[in-house]
């Protein structure tokens, strides 16, 4: 069940994640884009190291997006400290959800290393807190 709750959460942040870092990236492009070892295009060119960074900062993104609060002017800075903690760049990060909503292969490898993350588990339930109420005593 928690896998579930996890592998949903990591399917709604893709699904936002791809303007996480837009307002970020504001530079015009150049006219021929040349290409760059920082923002690989090809989704077999994600790591492993980089798709289980992905998803940690996707969760951290959505959850600051689903923070009430976390005022919208905050969001998008929070969310860009969240992917750059993860040692991703804006750009790659996008480039990783870009392709993840092109290829189903690299969204289940994505699916994979979240499940493989230790730090994405959620905690354990908590055990019930023992009764509190006194047990009634006897009088002589």
């Amino acid at each position: 069940m928690m896998r579930a709750i996890v592998l949903t959460t990591l399917t709604g942040a893709l699904m936002m994640s791809t303007g996480v870092a837009q307002a970020q990236t504001t530079t015009p492009a150049p006219a021929a884009p040349a290409p760059s070892a920082s923002a690989p295009t090809a989704p077999s060119s994600f790591t492993d190291a980089d798709l289980k960074a992905f998803a940690r900062a996707a969760i951290a993104a959505n959850k600051i997006q689903q923070d009430a609060a976390v005022t919208p002017a905050e969001k998008q800075p929070k969310m860009l400290a969240a992917v750059q903690a993860q040692g991703l760049d804006p750009v790659k990060f996008n480039a990783i959800a870009k392709a993840s909503e092109a290829d189903p292969a690299l969204a289940k490898r994505i699916q994979d290393a979240a499940r493989a993350d230790p730090s994405l588990a959620a905690p354990a339930p908590a055990a019930p807190a023992a009764d509190a109420t006194p047990a009634p005593t006897t009088t002589p």
